[in-house]
């Protein structure tokens, strides 16, 4: 992975593509004030060394049917390294969860699960999750509504100083 020292072109590219994705090189090089072909090598260069990881669409989980959002605070009987990613394992294959983190303190995990409804929740929650080796107990916490949601990091485009992070 190539070291990038991040300006302020870079800033500026970052969080317009955060804010956009789709946004075309050309947009992105006005935006940054560059022509297009160097800015294309910079975005180039910002993903290869890992300050963009991908691209995708946002969809909108009630269009498709995903009324329910759980947060489900997940503990372990051990917390060997090995159980630990044998359950990060076991969650890359159920897609109803979205997001897990491992945390500090009580709770190892915290899932974010998307459902139809309630009762397609409960499913998920019995027939797989309960289910699963090692789980100590789940708390489960129903989302009621979402007042922010903004992926990402705060970029800040006029920071003082070059900073590198690579």
């Amino acid at each position: 992975m190539q070291r990038v020292k991040l300006d302020r072109i870079d800033r500026r590219i970052l969080a317009d593509l955060q804010a956009d994705g789709r946004m075309t090189n050309v947009e992105l090089a006005r935006r940054a004030g560059i022509s297009a072909p160097p800015c294309l090598r910079r975005v180039r260069a910002l993903e290869e060394a890992g300050y963009i990881k991908g691209y995708h669409a946002e969809i909108e989980p009630h269009a498709l049917g995903f009324n329910v959002t759980v947060f489900a605070h997940v503990g372990l009987n051990s917390q060997a390294e090995a159980d630990l990613r044998a359950f990060e394992d076991l969650v890359q294959g159920w897609p109803e969860v979205r997001e897990c983190h491992m945390l500090a303190g009580e709770t190892d995990f915290l899932l974010k699960i998307v459902a139809h409804d309630w009762d397609d929740y409960q499913r998920f929650l019995t027939t797989r999750l309960t289910a699963a080796p090692n789980i100590s107990h789940v708390k489960s916490s129903l989302a009621i509504r979402n007042s922010k949601h903004q992926p990402g990091v705060p970029i800040d485009v006029d920071a003082g100083s070059d900073s590198e992070h690579a």
